[in-house]
């Protein structure tokens, strides 16, 4: 680590996020644009969350949806901008993978659309077995993938 990255605190006590700058880069996201503040608020409180802050001001975010026993799904990893190629979203991402909560789980999962070295780098790959992989979209959630309607709320 290079002495930018050691003045960059991690923390998962949920007290410390900075709720409106997390629904502020979510709704700005790929894959959630205009998520509502209260959607965001729920996910939040019903994860795994770790900020990583800079002079107490957060930078960063990501959050693991788990029954900290068997599975997790990774989602919502985010630098911000001014903080970006620093390394910052591969340490968030280890540490939940260091994490003693996380240790013996089965399965890890996420999607991304454009960071796949950064993931692999860190032992994720392709879907193993493609073909017992599901997804169930709200019809909504599914148009705005598709490239038409609205942000569902």
């Amino acid at each position: 680590m290079n002495e930018a990255q050691d003045a960059i605190e991690l923390s998962d006590d949920p007290a410390r996020l900075d709720r409106a700058r997390i629904h502020g880069w979510l709704a700005s996201s790929y894959w959630s644009p205009g998520i509502a503040r209260a959607l965001v608020d729920r996910a939040i409180d019903g994860s795994h969350c770790l900020g990583a802050y800079r002079d107490g001001i957060q930078i960063g975010f990501a959050r693991m949806i788990t029954d900290h026993a068997t599975f997790g799904w990774l989602s919502d990893v985010w630098i911000d901008e001014a903080a970006r190629g620093a390394g910052l979203g591969r340490r968030m991402v280890q540490w939940f993978l260091d994490h003693p909560d996380f240790q013996g789980m089965r399965r890890i999962g996420l999607t991304t659309l454009d960071a796949h070295g950064v993931y692999a780098a860190l032992g994720f790959r392709a879907l193993k077995k493609p073909d017992r992989y599901m997804e169930r979209l709200d019809p909504a959630f599914d148009a705005l993938l598709n490239g038409g309607g609205d942000a569902p709320a």
